[in-house]
């Protein structure tokens, strides 16, 4: 790992957002979706609850895959945390998950959505709801792409519909009921 770790903060919440791993400004500013991708991610929930980023951010609790930014790849971009930093960073979202009892899990990125789902394609993934179990607590999922400026998945069909399907489960959740 190439950071100190980072993290979304103290909030009790029965929603679990997990990314995939920080970028590289996400150490700096000492907050995880702290960029270009938060920026999108914030104006989804913006979009679908009226939420603002300080409304997400006080309302779920922000884990991760990997808790530090994996690095660069020689190519350019993130690199994607390898099996063995997945698996280090494993005990950490286990206990976040036995702490919390989440009602509802929202993994975002492939990656993500591969600890708690078998591997799919995300336009077989996203708009649906699954009953999952992870560190002897069971919930609900409700995966989303990653809101990344480098993939448009989310910006051509049949992903934006896809998107707006699983942000409308997301907004009609049971663990969504106190803010509605």
């Amino acid at each position: 790992m190439q950071s100190e770790p980072v993290s979304g903060g103290p909030v009790r919440s029965r929603i679990l957002h997990v990314g995939q791993a920080p970028g590289d400004k996400e150490p700096k500013l000492g907050r995880p979706f702290a960029w270009t991708a938060g920026k999108t991610l914030y104006k989804w929930f913006h979009e679908a609850l009226g939420w603002s980023e300080a409304d997400y951010r006080s309302r779920l609790y922000m884990a991760a895959v990997c808790r530090c930014f994996p690095g660069k790849k020689p190519t350019g971009g993130d690199r994607v945390p390898d099996p063995g930093e997945i698996a280090r960073c494993a005990d950490w979202l286990d206990r976040e998950i036995r702490l919390l009892q989440p009602l509802l899990v929202i993994p975002i990125g492939k990656l993500a959505i591969q600890q708690f789902l078998p591997p799919m394609k995300l336009d077989v993934c996203i708009g649906r709801s699954y009953r999952g179990e992870r560190a002897g607590v069971a919930f609900d999922i409700i995966p989303l792409p990653h809101p990344s400026g480098a993939s448009p998945w989310h910006r051509m069909e049949p992903g934006k519909t896809l998107l707006r399907q699983a942000l409308g489960l997301i907004a009609q959740h049971e663990a969504v009921a106190p803010w509605r």
